[in-house]
């Protein structure tokens, strides 16, 4: 093991003592949330998204969840599928996943991508166990089915769900080793939901979270996961020292943590060399 990736694991546990997940994170001192997968020139939500997405080794990838009108589970944004293809118009709820899956949702990306189709929540479960964990945005679907898959996968203990109030509260019933992550802002609705909930890792928006929305979290031993508001807040959310990021811009969070992880380990170095404490 190398000194920086020591340093940084020290420094990793010093931050973040009540994580549900083993180890530091892949890139240093942050979470890589792949927002949807890694869709720059991929279509979004899609089989090809979540593998460019564990070949770049985020930490999650988002997924959206819905329910197809027969009863299959399928990872796409949108209620309707308007805005993918010029193929059909209607709520995702209206189709059967065989024709969700005809539809051709690639090319208003690019003509290579006109055979990638909207997948199955159980293909992209596969795809990604063992990979990268997943960040669940509970769409429209029975939640306990979902909690089923999860289970069956081996993968409720890791799986951070991102819901309403009502449908965590069903979770934590339902699902004891489930990970809730309700989404706070700041002031009596953040006691609000940290009372409620009691969750170890809670959702933020750059629009909502504060400074020391950050640091009350952390000091009931919560992690903070923060949808960016482009690459101009990451320094900000950085110095906040939120835990993870969700964004659109993968490849360039993934620098930017590493640089950052490596100046704070620098500064480390320096500070034990002095004798700061």
């Amino acid at each position: 093991m190398t000194l920086m990736t020591l340093l940084l694991t020290a420094i990793t546990a010093a931050g973040q003592l009540s994580s549900p997940f083993p180890g530091p994170p892949n890139h240093g001192l942050v979470y890589v949330i792949a927002h949807r997968g890694v869709h720059e020139g991929i279509p979004e939500n899609t089989l090809a998204a979540y593998a460019k997405a564990i070949e770049l080794n985020v930490d999650f990838v988002e997924i959206d969840v819905r329910e197809t009108r027969d009863g299959h589970f399928v990872s796409i944004h949108n209620a309707t599928v308007d805005a993918y293809t010029d193929d059909a118009q209607g709520p995702v709820k209206d189709f059967t996943l065989a024709e969700l899956q005809a539809l051709d949702i690639g090319s208003r990306v690019g003509p290579e991508w006109k055979e990638e189709s909207i997948p199955t929540f159980d293909s992209i479960l596969e795809l990604c166990n063992g990979k990268v964990k997943i960040y669940l945005d509970f769409k429209q679907a029975p939640l306990e089915a979902v909690v089923d898959r999860l289970r069956a996968a081996g993968l409720a203990e890791s799986t951070v769900w991102y819901a309403g109030s009502g449908p965590l509260r069903t979770l934590s019933k339902i699902c004891p080793e489930c990970l809730p992550m309700p989404e706070v802002g700041s002031g009596a609705s953040l006691d609000r939901i940290l009372k409620h909930h009691a969750p170890r890792v809670v959702a933020s928006t750059w629009a909502s979270a504060t400074e020391e929305m950050v640091k009350a979290c952390h000091e009931e031993g919560i992690l903070v996961f923060v949808d960016d508001g482009g690459p101009e807040t990451w320094q900000t959310l950085f110095e906040w020292g939120v835990d993870g990021i969700q964004t659109d811009h993968v490849s360039g969070l993934i620098e930017a943590v590493k640089a950052y992880s490596e100046e704070a380990a620098r500064e480390t170095v320096t500070d034990q060399a002095v004798g700061v404490p």
